[in-house]
């Protein structure tokens, strides 16, 4: 869980600022992303063979 605790005379655009780097770093937007919708895992394989595929193809 990510925590930002207000210094002392720090304006609460700047604080905001600093929780949303944090929760970045941390990768919970990105997991929240990932987790807003229900993939089956056969379309989930697809997806990790077709994005294999195209690193494969990028590397030649």
């Amino acid at each position: 869980m990510a925590q930002a605790q207000r210094r002392d005379n720090e304006s609460f655009d700047s604080l905001l600022n600093r929780f949303k780097q944090d929760c970045a770093r941390q990768g919970i937007i990105s997991d929240i992303k990932k987790h807003q919708y229900f993939y089956p895992p056969s379309v989930m394989r697809r997806k990790q063979i077709a994005t294999a595929n195209k690193r494969r193809r990028k590397v030649k």
